[in-house]
């Protein structure tokens, strides 16, 4: 056997056997040294690099030799491949044939059994098999039973590693790993190397394939986990049709020398860093952890740390990891050693707890043992134990199972059983969770509903339990826990109106999530009235946000008999849009009035589909001034609306507002002659007509002798106003004088500037060329301020003003006297 620190790491220190045995925990694996005429080849030679195989092994040399072993080691062929070391083997999935390169540059492929195959010589050192610096080759057969071989890449260095899975080839240089689709012959990736401080020749990048899609790979420190996928046709254009996704990338604390898949898990054959605080003895012993990779991290499961055979000489570089797929097995191999781990079976299992003194996790390794172990918690009267210890010892065995289901029936402890009975792959006959469910149904209502929650639908004939519930509901029609309990197996049957209708006499409040995860709203059109008892607000919500399933009409339809849930829905309706349920508006006036008088005036005024005359009726029926003010208003009949208020609601800064509004003289007028006696009315007009009606002509008109509340103050303010109005006036006139002044000055500026004139130019009236050809002559142009331009004598005589031309063209079109003119004389 191989030695191993089980459970350690090199940097943790000793602590207490005692501490050391509470602590531990089970090793995931188990060792064993590859021996037979491994030894005997090891003594004489050094392993270079080794292939696995289900069949054999093949194991190569630093002598350039190459050994099939069985799977205990044992040599079956020898082959002289070359003078020096062998760098890669290579085995076709049947292990009929083999590929061989070495340190010499020689490939060699021949079958094992038909020796058929082809030696070529390159011209520098082979690191591995189909590789070579500066290429990576390619050797397939042709139809003709030919090697045909083709470049996949060159030009970045030597190709350090090549791993090869179904359609998809991945190969390692000191730039980074590439990935080749052979199936569409293009390259997909190349992931880069991270840490490129670390010599390449000293840290070796480590490739392996998990499955036909994924990729692991580690390179000094770090590890990155990458899956192939398809891309979708919508992105492929001139993109290759797969690409990598890198799910999981980390940093390590050890330099990585060979990766292997273990389920979800992987297992990394490591060198320690570098550490003066590590002991000697641990900093050059290989390490085999088996870790849980996560997105950005990994968690440790298991750490080994091995003694291999002259583990002191040893480097990074000189450990590999091979694993057997079919039995799990991996393989540590170095110079003078190679160790093989494989995970621990029952047998170890138990060896480890006899070891361990742990007697009672050791009855459950043993069926006879474990049941005897039942038999007596039964017998003690620890019937919750004993049901517990059922899912370890009975495991998958349905049979077990269902005589101990039985057994806990005639000592009547079902109830202790049921919450461990299985339900998930195994599963028991339907008879058996039944049984179960009708012995919680005599006694307990809580946790018969508690087992209907946690177990699924299928274990059991819902019918069964369905008549079962209902027969109990007859003696006790209005127990809660028993209604839900028949509205949830309603839903596991799909019979979901029925646990609607449940759910609705409950008040439950999962009835909404029930309606909208089924789609039951055909189902609620006639429950529309329970819906809206239970929950009004989310009653209506729900009614609003599905108009398509449930129309307007419906609902009022199903709500013409409570004109309170009525009114609430077409309120939140017309909130939403004033359009939707116009034709209802009329109706609407009549539920505010009756259910909601303070949101009936905003209604009135944001409807433009109620009928006014029907408003107005209601509104006068039940004495509603403010309202009746507004609808006489909007049908025009202000002076009645504006009487309403002076009369009936005496509120003379509401009349002064409603006659601003209307800006009418007339108002006005009315106004003042019904407030002329009234000195109350009389104050608020002088405190606020000021800027609307001359407050003279009111002064005027109060009668001599009146007493009226505040007067001195009223005056105090008009004067003040008409001060205020004064020097308004007086602003308003400085700043205009200030822009016209600004603006004359800016016309003057404008109007002296220059007017280019060249021989495009067209005289308006004759409409040959302003310019004469010859320019020697002399010619007189005028030239208007508006752009046109004349020939001097195509103009008419001047006008009334002497010495003032004005233009012709804009004086037809009426836009006044044409601008001060140019002339130009030569």
């Amino acid at each position: 056997m191989a030695e191993v620190e089980k459970g350690r790491k090199p940097s943790e220190e000793s602590t207490d056997d005692s501490e050391e045995e509470d602590s531990e925990e089970e090793p995931k694996l188990k060792y064993e040294r590859l021996a037979n005429g491994v030894t005997e080849i090891l003594q004489k030679d050094a392993a270079s690099c080794m292939t696995v195989h289900d069949k054999f092994l093949a194991l190569g040399t630093h002598f350039g030799k190459v050994f099939l072993l069985d799977i205990q080691g044992n040599l079956t062929q020898k082959f002289e491949i070359s003078p020096v070391k062998i760098n890669q083997i290579s085995l076709d999935e049947s292990g009929e044939h083999m590929g061989i390169c070495s340190e010499d540059g020689k490939v060699q492929v021949f079958g094992l059994y038909t020796r058929e195959g082809f030696h070529e010589n390159f011209d520098c050192p082979v690191k591995f098999f189909l590789c070579y610096l500066p290429k990576l080759l390619l050797y397939e057969k042709n139809w003709l039973n030919r090697w045909k071989t083709s470049t996949l890449h060159e030009g970045e260095g030597t190709i350090t590693n090549v791993q090869w899975r179904a359609n998809l080839i991945a190969w390692a240089n000191n730039m980074g790993v590439k990935i080749y689709d052979i199936s569409t012959k293009q390259r997909i990736t190349n992931v880069l190397r991270d840490n490129v401080s670390l010599r390449p020749d000293m840290y070796p990048c480590s490739l392996c394939w998990k499955d036909n899609s994924t990729l692991i790979i580690g390179w000094g420190s770090s590890i990155k986990i990458c899956v192939v996928k398809e891309r979708g046709h919508t992105e492929l254009r001139d993109l290759p049709s797969r690409y990598v996704e890198i799910v999981s990338a980390f940093e390590t604390e050890f330099f990585i020398s060979g990766l292997a898949p273990l389920a979800d898990q992987l297992v990394t054959l490591y060198f320690v860093k570098e550490n003066s605080d590590h002991m000697e003895e641990f900093r050059a012993r290989p390490c085999l952890d088996i870790i849980q990779p996560l997105p950005e991290g990994y968690e440790e499961i298991s750490s080994d740390a091995l003694t291999v055979r002259n583990f002191q000489e040893n480097e990074c570089r000189d450990y590999r990891l091979e694993h057997s797929q079919g039995e799990s097995l991996y393989y540590i191999i170095s110079p003078k050693d190679i160790v093989v781990a494989k995970e621990r079976d029952q047998d170890d299992h138990i060896d480890w707890l006899l070891d361990k003194k742990k007697y009672e996790c050791l009855f459950f390794c043993n069926q006879k043992i474990g049941m005897a172990y039942i038999n007596h918690l039964v017998e003690k009267g620890d019937y919750d134990t004993a049901a517990r210890k059922c899912q370890k010892v009975l495991g998958k065995n349905m049979e077990l199972w269902e005589n101990e289901v039985y057994r806990f029936k005639t000592i009547g402890q079902l109830k202790a059983i049921s919450q461990y009975l299985p339900r998930g792959d195994l599963r028991l006959r339907p008879a058996i969770y039944e049984m179960i469910l009708h012995e919680f149904l005599k006694s307990d209502y809580e946790g018969f509903a508690t087992l209907i929650r946690e177990w699924p639908g299928e274990l059991y004939n819902n019918m069964t339990i369905v008549q079962a519930v209902t027969d109990h509901l007859k003696k006790d029609p209005m127990n809660s826990t028993l209604l839900t309990t028949l509205a949830e197996l309603y839903t596991y049957d799909q019979r979901y109106d029925r646990a609607l209708e449940i759910y609705l006499r409950l008040r439950h409040k999962d009835v909404y999530q029930l309606i909208h995860k089924h789609d039951l709203f055909s189902s609620i059109e006639d429950k529309i009235v329970l819906l809206m008892d239970f929950d009004k607000e989310k009653a209506v919500d729900m009614l609003l946000d599905n108009e398509d399933k449930i129309s307007i009409d419906r609902v009022v339809e199903e709500l013409r008999n409570r004109p309170e849930l009525l009114h609430i829905y077409l309120h939140k309706l017309f909130k939403r849009d004033h359009h939707k349920g116009q034709r209802y508006h009329e109706r609407q006036i009549g539920l505010y009035a009756e259910y909601d008088r303070p949101n009936l005036l905003p209604f009135l005024r944001d409807s433009i589909h109620c009928p006014l005359e029907k408003a107005l009726e209601i509104c006068q029926e039940r004495n509603f001034v403010e309202e009746t003010v507004f609808l006489l208003s909007r049908m025009g009949n202000c002076r009645r609306a504006l009487q309403m208020i002076m009369e009936e609601l005496e509120d003379v800064d509401k009349a002064i507002e409603f006659a601003k509004e209307q800006d009418d003289a007339e108002l006005w007028e009315d106004l003042i002659s019904y407030s002329i006696d009234k000195p109350p009315f009389i104050t608020g007009l002088l405190n606020n007509i000021g800027t609307h009606v001359d407050p003279i002509l009111l002064i005027h008109r109060i009668k001599e002798g009146m007493e009226i509340p505040n007067l001195r103050d009223s005056l105090v303010k008009i004067l003040q106003d008409y001060n205020l109005q004064i020097l308004l006036r007086e602003g308003c006139k400085k700043i205009l004088v200030a822009d016209s002044l600004s603006l004359l000055q800016k016309m003057h500026r404008t109007q002296m500037r220059g007017v280019r004139v060249d021989e495009e130019n067209i005289c308006e009236s004759c409409h040959a060329s302003i310019l004469p050809s010859d320019m020697a002559q002399n010619f007189s142009v005028v030239v208007f301020h508006c752009r046109h331009m004349f020939h001097k004598e195509c103009l008419p005589s001047p006008g009334t003003i002497p010495g003032v031309q004005f233009c012709n063209i804009c004086s037809a079109k009426r836009r006044g006297p044409g601008s001060g003119i140019m002339e130009m004389k030569k």
